[in-house]
């Protein structure tokens, strides 16, 4: 009986202690500060499309905070901003999936982040996601801002807005009555589409260093036609080199031609990341990753050297595991093409992770032997994604065969034809038939270079 006295007692003031908790949770204020729009935003991109003039801009974790009240990150979402200036005389649909088909409603956002807002205050704090989330229809001679919830994504994103004319405004504007007939001019709306490369603005990506103007002292560069291009390309160094320039590494086998936010945009658009530069925040995230077999998706990427310095920038496609991810460096040249930059570049694939004194982080990726399909990798993310104008391929870099392969400095062995592949972009997508192919050199399918006569077998006449 004793014991039950006691029990209850107990009871007792624990139900007064959670009665005390509810209340004063209820009576908690959230600590919001909204920012000033857009003077405090940092990173702001803007294209202009004829009338139309886009920017976009992604918060970072810290500003999401302090402008939605709560740690966005921690739930999985970040905040997009974009501001669309329509002085065209339509108004337009802005079609949201294209940014990210999984894009947060923001009631979803705040149910999402339900945890870290007092009870008191959700339904005020919902409506203030409401009212900040960008509106669909942009209205014609009207400014349109606001936000959209996206799942968060590490390292940047692709941003591509498309904003559609309104089809009921359109047909309107099509149909004129002439003598009680209908007469309809030309079936045709208007689209607006830009892309952006957004990195997340963290401060720790190698491309938010990039300043290409200063790359060469600002000098002007010499520029190019086609067939000048072509000898250029050929008469590189065939690799890329540690910081002496005294040892071969990768082979420099591709090359971009196309300005720096055109190769940002195209690569980022095919699946391609950005990647942290090598600090001793990275370089423990990479060890770390590399000992529990983690993935790292903007891991940072070693140095080699061409045109007397380290690569300007590199970017990668990851997988699951650190040890597996396919990754490209990227310099710029000291010519132009028709007006544009010219990157010439190295692209691998990483198959595994072994120690190495050479690396900073002790550790340093095994690569793929058959680096050819990795060069024709890049190719084909670029062509699907409608950004290849012109390609072709040069000679230049280091041709190898499996039976007498080369080595890279880290001591992997690797064969290939010695081709570069060369891709001229395209600023807007275009469909396959508008690709245009130089036909400089032949290129062997790279299959078929490590597979001995027994694959034969898979190939028959139908008959």
């Amino acid at each position: 009986m004793v014991l039950d006295k006691i029990a209850i007692r107990r009871l007792h003031k624990l139900c007064v202690l959670i009665v005390a908790l509810f209340v004063l949770g209820g009576c908690a204020t959230l600590d919001l500060n909204p920012l000033r729009i857009p003077d405090d935003l940092t990173g702001i991109q803007t294209k202009k499309v004829g009338d139309v003039a886009i920017s976009v801009a992604i918060l970072t974790d810290e500003q999401a905070r302090t402008h939605f009240g709560a740690n966005l990150g921690k739930s999985g979402l970040q905040a997009l901003w974009i501001s669309v200036r329509n002085g065209s005389p339509y108004n337009l649909w802005f079609i949201r999936n294209t940014v990210d088909p999984d894009f947060y409603s923001a009631d979803e956002a705040a149910m999402l982040l339900k945890n870290q807002i007092p009870r008191g205050e959700f339904e005020h704090i919902r409506q203030y996601y409401r009212d900040e989330s960008i509106r669909i229809l942009m209205r014609s001679e009207m400014i349109t801002e606001g936000f959209v919830f996206l799942p968060r994504a590490v390292g940047g994103r692709y941003v591509d807005i498309r904003l559609a004319q309104d089809a009921f405004q359109a047909d309107i504007q099509r149909q004129t009555v002439v003598a009680d007939t209908v007469s309809t001019r030309a079936n045709s709306y208007l689209e607006v589409r830009a892309g952006f490369a957004l990195p997340l603005p963290d401060g720790d990506f190698d491309y938010e260093r990039l300043d290409t103007e200063k790359t060469y002292g600002g000098m002007p560069l010499p520029d190019l036609d086609i067939y000048e291009l072509r000898s250029a390309l050929e008469d590189l160094p065939c690799c890329a080199t540690e910081a002496l320039g005294e040892e071969n590494g990768d082979p420099l086998n591709i090359v971009i031609v196309g300005e720096a936010t055109d190769v940002l945009n195209s690569l980022s658009r095919s699946g391609w990341s950005f990647t942290h530069r090598i600090t001793l925040r990275s370089i423990r995230r990479v060890v770390g990753a590399a000992i529990s077999d983690a993935s790292y998706p903007v891991a940072p990427v070693s140095s080699l050297y061409a045109f007397g310095r380290k690569q300007d920038f590199a970017l990668q496609r990851a997988r699951e595991s650190i040890a597996q991810r396919n990754h490209m460096r990227l310099w710029l040249a000291p010519f132009l093409h028709e007006g544009r930059q010219v990157w010439i570049g190295q692209v691998s694939r990483d198959i595994g992770i072994k120690l190495s004194l050479k690396s900073p982080s002790v550790t340093t990726h095994i690569i793929d032997p058959e680096i050819d399909l990795t060069r024709e990798y890049l190719f084909h993310s670029l062509l699907a994604e409608g950004f290849v104008k012109r390609f072709g391929f040069v000679t230049g870099a280091f041709a190898a065969t499996r039976s007498d392969p080369a080595y890279n400095l880290t001591g992997d062995p690797y064969f290939s034809d010695g081709l570069r592949l060369v891709v001229i972009l395209s600023a807007d997508p275009i469909q396959y038939n508008e690709v245009n192919n130089l036909l400089w050199e032949q290129v062997v399918p790279p299959t078929t270079e490590g597979q001995t006569k027994a694959a034969d077998k898979n190939v028959r006449p139908i008959n």
